[in-house]
């Protein structure tokens, strides 16, 4: 039996914001997800720059002459629209939107076009399925002005894979643009508004805030790049597209508008991110900062969002902002300055005036600030110090971990200092969808929750994913066009959110299951090239040399015929990568059990071939174990390379050409994988515990308080299974139950999370 003991009578308020939810134009998200629009490319914008061999007619197939002109365009924004028709033939244009367009039997579908032609011209629009046909005719008198036409499709049949098509017959010639199919049923019925189901499944995670438009988005690849957001307000043909970091594109149909009116649906506060006057490090060049002569504008305009959201209507942009729709203020408390930047002193520079300016204009208005990419490293260390020095409310730290990281963490905050900035953990995850990840994260979130007076804010992150559109895994929601595919960890955020309060009540676990993970075994030796192809002259593994092999690119982890090694040995090699891309090449040396989830690995050039940086698999995730070192390779030069391993295996080191590289001492903390919180909401009088069991043993936890009174527990809801349950692109296996009231007692199945609302009474007066 596990005994969990709740103190009544100790409280430390937390944040009640403390769960919400990051929306990002990652994984295809937006357009083609979350936004309602069913056209892809329906301003013709597409360009090379978004992805190479894109264009104008991207997404669309033609008959009859189209011409792509930019002559009298409908909006200097989006300057490209088509011409189809040539006087004397038919022509058409044909869309299938994002991987074919859905609809369905009974609902209504509203088309519309902007138009313009010398003479009067009748455009033929069918939606073709391939269970039939449903057409409208839209007469258009057109002038030599743009106009906007409607027309409605009411579809007898259901199908995933429709087409939209214009047509005009022989001797007519029209202009085109902003060819638009949105389906009539959207989220709170909002005009351009999100898409119902997916909408639906964001706010059923009941998100005390939504921080948007984005991380790496919001300051883009580059100056010209960079998500500014009054191009992203009012009239859709007036919105300036942009490329997405993510290789796509975004049509801005969801802009900053839309962000605050879903977040006031959906009863979220908005935490709206803008860029700290950098763009993001990973620019070809590094980042570049907004010149010192557009400094003042760009303050200027990042103290007009502030106006925008909250700005009464004597105001400019309050007054905008009721024109748009939306006279009264929408309450804006957060705003987010920078995001994962690398924190140089340039960085320091463009932060400081930013945060200055806002202080200033004001100072009711919460900055968080950025603390870097990782949860260490040097610009973890800077940001915090910058953080420090000029008392930024939040920093915001993100954490992409295994789970094993995670269950080794879970006294993170602990020690964290309350008198200094409180923490935004603004993207966090564990590297999978398995159960074991959900556990893993669920664990960590108890410890979040029981320092919630420094830990102000945490969003998992991404949020969105569309199957056959992704570029980064896990993710909480996967969808596809017709359905929407919620993961197990997504399960876990929504039985925290659901439940939170405004109090942590501190909590004591005695006789928890214990997880003890095997000892490391050494059993084989590997190495994998990416991006370049490597000449390995010799090989000296734990003093026996081998032969020397080619590693090509791509073609996986080569392994090196050993013995099992013991817990201290060293490998040697020499290599040249003899042909391959300098800007992305890599190679990793891999030690440990390949067989099995666990091994190490030694990666030179890692991602974008910049730094030297340990990784480890543990439970089948990878990760990084310390921060990476800047190394890189160079084309057709020689490497002397030496791996230690020792203090049995607890400590390994980098040797290149003689020189210590980098180095790592594991320091074996225990994984707690039983781990208990308690919250109570004192608007309802509502008492939660919080039960993360990822040991595998099942338990029966007997519930007490500290002053002795009895506890009942009035019900609950648990999520239980196979710890290896759960994918990518594949709905939660399983999904949470109800528990009934058993007294003061539960039982806590192994690898399970566990949600229990109790009822004692307090010995305080």
């Amino acid at each position: 039996m596990t005994i969990v003991t709740v103190d009544l009578d100790d409280p430390r308020p937390i944040s009640p914001d403390l769960w919400g939810a990051f929306f990002e134009d990652i994984n295809c998200s937006a357009d083609g997800g979350l936004y309602a629009e069913l056209v892809r490319n329906r301003s013709f914008d597409f360009t090379s720059q978004d992805r190479p061999g894109w264009g104008p007619l991207t997404g669309w197939t033609t008959r009859g002459l189209v011409q792509v002109r930019s002559d009298s365009p409908l909006s200097p924004a989006s300057p490209t629209y088509v011409r189809i028709g040539d006087g004397s033939t038919s022509a058409e244009i044909v869309n299938e939107g994002f991987g074919g367009i859905t609809v369905a039997a009974g609902e209504s579908y509203v088309f519309s076009v902007y138009a313009r032609a010398t003479n009067d011209v009748d455009l033929d629009v069918t939606l073709a399925c391939s269970e039939g046909r449903s057409t409208a005719s839209v007469a258009i008198a057109a002038g030599p002005d743009w106009v906007r036409y409607e027309a409605v499709f009411n579809p007898t049949f259901g199908d995933g894979s429709a087409r939209l098509g214009v047509a005009v017959q022989a001797g007519d010639t029209v202009d085109l643009d902003l060819v638009s199919l949105f389906p009539q049923r959207v989220f709170r019925g909002s005009p351009n508004g999100m898409r119902e189901d997916l909408a639906q499944s964001i706010a059923d995670l009941s998100p005390r805030f939504l921080r948007f438009p984005g991380g790496c988005v919001a300051h883009g690849l580059g100056l010209s790049n960079m998500y500014r957001w009054p191009g992203t307000i009012g009239p859709l043909q007036d919105r300036r597209p942009d490329s997405n970091i993510w290789g796509y594109h975004q049509s801005m149909g969801i802009g900053y508008f839309e962000y605050f009116r879903f977040c006031e649906q959906i009863a979220a506060t908005p935490l709206p991110v803008v860029p700290a006057g950098v763009c993001c490090q990973n620019t070809p060049g590094g980042p570049q900062p907004v010149p010192d002569h557009d400094m003042d504008a760009y303050l200027q305009e990042v103290l007009d969002l502030v106006e925008f959201a909250n700005g009464d209507e004597t105001t400019r942009w309050g007054s905008l902002r009721g024109e748009l729709g939306h006279p009264a203020p929408f309450g804006l408390r957060y705003l987010g300055l920078g995001n994962e930047d690398q924190i140089d002193d340039v960085f320091e520079d463009r932060f400081g005036r930013i945060f200055a300016a806002i202080r200033r204009e004001y100072p009711e208005i919460t900055v968080v600030g950025t603390a870097g990419p990782q949860p260490f490293g040097e610009d973890y260390d800077r940001g915090w110090d910058l953080g420090r020095r000029l008392g930024v409310p939040v920093l915001d730290e993100h954490c992409y971990k295994a789970p094993k990281w995670l269950f080794q963490n879970l006294h993170r905050y602990d020690d964290y200092d309350r008198t200094g900035p409180a923490v935004y953990l603004g993207e966090y995850g564990s590297r999978g969808n398995t159960f074991l990840n959900a556990l893993a994260e669920a664990a960590f979130m108890t410890g979040m929750e029981r320092n919630g007076d420094v830990v102000r804010l945490a969003s998992y992150a991404p949020l969105l994913a569309k199957v056959g559109s992704t570029q980064w895994v896990p993710d909480l929601i996967y969808f596809d066009s017709s359905d929407v595919l919620p993961s197990l960890n997504y399960h876990v955020q929504q039985l925290f959110s659901e439940t939170g309060g405004d109090e942590s009540l501190p909590v004591s676990v005695l006789a928890a299951p214990v997880y003890e993970r095997p000892a490391p075994r050494y059993r084989h030796v590997g190495l994998r090239a990416d991006g370049f192809t490597v000449d390995c002259g010799w090989i000296t593994i734990a003093g026996a040399a081998t032969d020397s092999l080619v590693v090509d690119d791509g073609t996986g982890v080569q392994r090196i015929a050993t013995p099992l090694l013991p817990h201290d040995f060293t490998i040697e090699l020499d290599f040249t990568a003899v042909a391959g891309d300098p800007e992305r090449g890599s190679l990793a040396v891999l030690f440990g059990d390949l067989d099995s989830a666990e091994s190490w690995e030694w990666n030179l050039g890692t991602w974008m071939n910049r730094t030297a940086t340990l990784f480890e698999v543990s439970d089948g995730f990878r990760d990084e174990a310390c921060p990476g070192i800047p190394f890189s390779i160079e084309v057709g030069r020689r490497y002397a390379v030496r791996i230690e391993v020792r203090d049995g295996g607890r400590v390994t080191e980098l040797h290149v050409d003689g020189r210590l590289v980098n180095g790592y001492e594991d320091p074996r903390s225990p994984e707690e994988r039983f781990a208990a919180s308690c919250v109570r909401d004192t608007s309802s009088g509502r008492t939660t515990v919080r039960l993360v069991n990822a040991t595998g043993t099942a338990t029966t936890v007997q519930l007490e308080t500290r002053s002795g009174a009895p506890v009942s527990v009035l019900g609950g809801r648990q999520l239980s299974g196979d710890a290896g349950a759960g994918a990518p692109f594949e709905p939660a296996p399983f999904a949470p139950h109800e528990i009934r009231p058993t007294g003061s007692g539960v039982t806590v199945p192994g690898f399970s999370v566990t949600m229990v609302e109790i009822a004692a009474e307090s010995a305080a007066p």
